[in-house]
């Protein structure tokens, strides 16, 4: 999904989405390069979230084993 930064009010972006909504997105969660005009691509990272989940199970496993 892309994601274009409008503007900044605040400590928020004003950022339109694909379908041409607007949303307000707290800067904080933005990369520290991102400005007026930029365009974000948000994505999930399948790898890394299968690789995170495998460790929790393990965990989990270990915890509560017997």
């Amino acid at each position: 999904m892309k994601l274009i930064i409008d503007r900044f009010e605040g400590d928020f972006a004003v950022v339109e989405l694909s379908d041409g909504r607007m949303i307000d997105c707290l800067k904080c969660l933005l990369p520290d390069n991102a400005k007026e005009g930029s365009i974000l691509n948000i994505m999930v990272d399948e790898t890394a979230t299968n690789d995170k989940l495998k460790k929790v199970t393990e965990r989990m496993n270990k915890l509560f084993k017997d």
